[in-house]
């Protein structure tokens, strides 16, 4: 079970996001948050991947924190591929520290091989984001969170991207907590929405 609990978050200066919001997602949920743009979706999926650290509150995956290195149980797909690679590694370097990564997963998200041998700034965004789904799944996670994760992608390759996900949500027993502007995905998607 993926929780959050009583969790507040304030950036400095600023008005808290949210205050003693608690969230639970089972393995086997794909759990849509919904809210108005500027409302906390994008840093709630990212307290809950330990991206963040919240003011209050804990993450916790099967009763046990998130650890602090590692490929942890929780990934994160962000909507910013661009921001989610060190810009000075090849591509194949930065996904190796998920593990290693399997050329049918590659084949099955059409990311082409040869990109692994260059570095971020010589692929689209939706190249990078291709790969950002590989690495995330490469690490095995318990939990993936995806964060408006289709919207620089074609409507062939969203349809590609989300298929390959799903696949392997039902097929590992990853849960699932996604951000979407696109009510049809949502409702296509989600097991459960939750309102913030």
């Amino acid at each position: 079970m993926l929780e959050a609990r009583s969790l507040a978050f304030a950036y400095p200066g600023a008005s808290p996001v949210f205050r003693d919001l608690s969230l639970e997602v089972a393995p086997w949920e794909r759990v849509a948050l919904e809210a108005p743009s500027g409302a906390g979706k994008t840093t709630l999926c990212r307290v809950l991947a330990g991206y963040l650290s919240p003011q209050r509150g804990e993450v916790l995956v099967d009763g046990e924190p998130l650890p602090k290195r590692g490929a942890w149980a929780v990934q994160l797909v962000s909507q910013h591929p661009e921001l989610a690679f060190d810009p000075r590694l090849r591509l194949g370097d930065s996904l190796a520290e998920a593990g290693e990564v399997a050329p049918a997963l590659l084949q099955a998200l059409d990311a082409d091989p040869a990109w692994l041998e260059r570095r971020p700034a010589a692929l689209s965004a939706g190249e990078l984001q291709r790969l950002c789904v590989a690495r995330a799944l490469t690490a095995r996670p318990r939990y993936l969170v995806a964060d408006e994760i289709s919207t620089m992608l074609d409507a062939v390759t969203q349809a590609r991207v989300w298929h390959v996900i799903l696949d392997w949500c039902a097929r590992e027993q990853t849960g699932l907590v996604f951000v979407t502007h696109s009510d049809a995905l949502r409702a296509r998607i989600a097991t459960r929405v939750v309102e913030l």
